[in-house]
């Protein structure tokens, strides 16, 4: 049995982001559920990228029209964010926010992407923050993983077909988890990736 993990230290957490951001020589890619989905995405609207890292995604959501709000812990982060915005002549808003303690407020957002980040218990807060017909954008490390790529407690890894039973409220447009299935060699692994849109459209 799993056990939950205790509640990380803001400080030791923010400690260890910024390190590994220092380390990072190069710029992410977006989150692939994003990249995959982009025909999803409004003309128009505001969009967030939540615990964003270096922000790759908030920058392809700024590309493509949106407002783009980026929030993450790290403060290297967020600077590095807000140097390459504006080497990209792209128009973000990026802050240093604690999203486990203070998450967005409802009907906040038109699209919200979130890469690499669990925190069950921000689930419902994400849901009341899309606005109507609203789409998130979701993925992150599966427990029925190939490689040894992500974390080491599967308490941070999402079980089978959990990040569906995270978002009841919302509509699924789009769900991957391929687990270990056929040929490993090939596909998706070791994430499970979530669209879903907001009802009221």
């Amino acid at each position: 049995m799993d056990r939950a993990p205790k509640p990380p230290d803001t400080e030791a957490l923010r400690a260890k982001w910024n390190r590994r951001y220092l380390g990072c020589d190069r710029y992410p890619q977006p989150a692939a559920v994003l990249t995959e989905n982009l025909h999803l995405l409004p003309p128009s609207g505001h969009a967030m990228d939540l615990a964003c890292g270096l922000g790759a995604s908030a920058l392809l959501l700024a590309k493509q029209g949106l407002d783009v709000v980026a929030w993450d812990l790290s403060p290297v982060a967020i600077e590095r964010l807000q140097r390459e915005a504006e080497a990209r002549a792209c128009r973000i808003s990026a802050r240093v926010r604690d999203v486990r303690e203070r998450p967005p407020e409802p009907g906040s957002f038109d699209v919200i992407v979130v890469s690499h980040f669990l925190e069950r218990d921000l689930a419902v807060a994400l849901s009341d923050a899309l606005r109507s017909g609203g789409l998130l954008f979701y993925q992150t490390f599966s427990q029925e993983a190939v490689s040894e790529c992500g974390p080491s407690n599967r308490a941070f890894r999402l079980a089978r077909n959990e990040l569906l039973r995270l978002f009841p409220a919302l509509v699924v447009r789009f769900y991957r988890e391929e687990g270990r299935v056929g040929d490993i060699e090939r596909g998706t692994r070791d994430i499970a990736q979530l669209v879903a849109q907001k009802p009221g459209f």
